[in-house]
């Protein structure tokens, strides 16, 4: 069992890949040699499966997970995580937009954390992403509470307790909204940190697709439904503040 896993969800990151890969090799064995990283690809058709497959032949702690039909991002970051072995579990992208080597700013805060989100510190996006993440942040929060200062950033790191004990449903873009909800609301420590974000320079994303975002607002209303008739009971509790931004 390694101490950490790293799960990298892709889906046509075919330009990217191999040199994300290369990084995060590069960088673990510094932060953490003891680690294991499962890319999922989810059902991409570009290569991106042939290439991480290629590259796990010669690196023994990469392996890879196949959906053979695109499942959706929380499809693809769920697997990643329940399929990890470690008991710090992180997630992030493979699109090379994150700077891997700060993740040593979420492993200093666990413990006491027992989730740590980073939050984009000058987020490099065209205006419309970031606009959609603003308003996608305020109904979250509004909706359900304070979750977090940027709800979708691809840079978390929780301990195995956490995945094992949350009943995460969504499979779409409302992962890791409803994932921080939960977190937050069965009273895990939490904590938040500024992370630095890249411009894509390879690549396309495809949260912009309308199929997407449709499916995210069902997702969403699904989990407020659910929570109104059914609050989640608390797993922990904590004398701890609710969240405390660091690194800002």
């Amino acid at each position: 069992m390694p101490v950490l896993s790293v799960a990298m969800p892709a889906h046509n990151e075919a330009e990217n890949i191999v040199d994300v890969l290369s990084d995060a090799v590069a960088v673990l064995e510094h932060i953490e040699p003891d680690y294991e990283i499962v890319v999922v690809d989810d059902g991409s058709t570009d290569g991106t499966a042939n290439l991480v497959h290629q590259f796990a032949e010669t690196h023994e702690r990469v392996r890879l997970v196949r959906h053979q039909l695109n499942q959706g991002y929380g499809a693809a970051v769920w697997t990643g995580l329940t399929s990890s072995s470690g008991d710090k579990r992180f997630f992030t992208d493979a699109d090379g937009q994150f700077k891997l080597e700060e993740l040593r700013l979420l492993l200093a805060e666990m413990p006491p954390a027992d989730f740590v989100a980073g939050y984009r510190r000058v987020r490099q996006d065209p205006f419309m992403r970031k606009l959609n993440g603003w308003g996608w942040c305020w109904l979250v929060n509004g909706l359900f509470g304070y979750a977090a200062r940027d709800i979708d950033c691809a840079f978390k790191l929780m301990r195995r307790e956490v995945i094992e004990s949350l009943p995460v449903k969504s499979r779409g873009a409302t992962f890791s909204a409803e994932l921080l909800v939960r977190a937050r609301r069965a009273g895990f420590i939490f904590r938040e940190v500024g992370v630095s974000h890249l411009p894509r320079t390879k690549g396309s994303p495809s949260g912009a697709k309308l199929k997407v975002i449709v499916r995210a607002f069902k997702e969403l209303l699904l989990l407020w439904r659910e929570l109104k008739s059914h609050p989640q009971p608390r797993i922990r509790t904590s004398a701890e503040p609710a969240a405390v931004l660091t690194h800002p």
